[in-house]
């Protein structure tokens, strides 16, 4: 009987115990994460530093824009970011990793560039970004994508490995002497140029594949082929001879011809 009280008494103090305040921050002091663990959408690995400093270098990340990493896991890419003068923010589902990542800024003497929000990546809002980093699958890239698609023209976004199928990477690095997760890929958002617009060389219609641009550029009763690129919201396109670079300000666009001369395009309001 004795022993049997003692046993419910010990037992009703660790209860206790577990729900007394500072309780998890205890408990997340000691976490220590483990490569594979289950993670809401992916299976967490990390980003080897080395294709970490690439993909921001791909990025052209500077101390003026403000990065944001989609499962940011450890934080190391938000940190490495904010030690280049970054304002960075990383996303995690997982509260243990957030935790983590907090004490590891504040480690590296970081925590007033770097922060970490534990939210859904699906459900968070990252339009303010310059810079999207990722190290998510495939199939999670493509569900994203459409409103990665909508961010600012000339948002850079960069993903280890994973691409986002038919929208094909602006450029992509291979890590040298590396093993695994060795490759990293780089978008550059484009601007929406799809429509008819006016120009004084005629009509230029255009039709959009993500980055690629083709169409027609209309003189009177002769239809010359267009063929081009988005870089962001910087246009290129030659049509026959003439080359044609400007810069896209929603429904206007603003330029100059290889030939020499300036030139410009208005769209109605879509």
């Amino acid at each position: 009987m004795i022993a049997a009280s003692l046993s419910r008494i010990v037992l009703l103090a660790i209860c206790i115990a577990a729900l007394a305040p500072g309780a998890h921050a205890q408990s997340a002091k000691g976490f220590e994460p483990q490569v594979g663990q289950e993670g809401k959408d992916v299976i967490w690995v990390p980003t080897p530093q080395a294709l970490v400093d690439k993909m921001l270098d791909m990025a052209k990340v500077t101390p003026k824009d403000y990065v944001i990493d989609l499962g940011s896991g450890d934080g190391r890419t938000v940190i490495t970011a904010a030690k280049r003068g970054s304002k960075a923010l990383g996303i995690e589902y997982n509260t243990d990793m957030v935790e983590l990542s907090k004490r590891a800024a504040v480690k590296e003497g970081v925590s007033d560039k770097a922060s970490f929000v534990k939210a859904d990546l699906f459900e968070s809002d990252f339009s303010q970004a310059q810079v999207i980093s990722m190290f998510l699958l495939s199939s999670i890239n493509l569900k994203l994508r459409p409103k990665i698609l909508d961010l600012k023209p000339g948002t850079r976004i960069v993903s280890n490995t994973f691409d986002m199928a038919e929208w094909k990477p602006d450029e992509t690095a291979n890590l040298a002497g590396c093993s695994s997760w060795c490759t990293a890929h780089l978008w550059i958002v484009p601007a929406k140029v799809g429509g008819v617009w006016t120009t004084s060389q005629g009509e230029l219609t255009l039709n959009q594949t993500f980055q690629i641009i083709t169409g027609t550029l209309k003189s009177g009763s002769v239809a010359t082929p267009v063929t081009g690129k988005l870089n962001g919201d910087e246009i290129s396109f030659s049509a026959g001879e003439a080359q044609y670079t400007g810069r896209v300000n929603g429904n206007s666009i603003e330029g100059t011809l290889k030939s020499g001369g300036k030139w410009s395009a208005s769209r109605g309001a879509n």
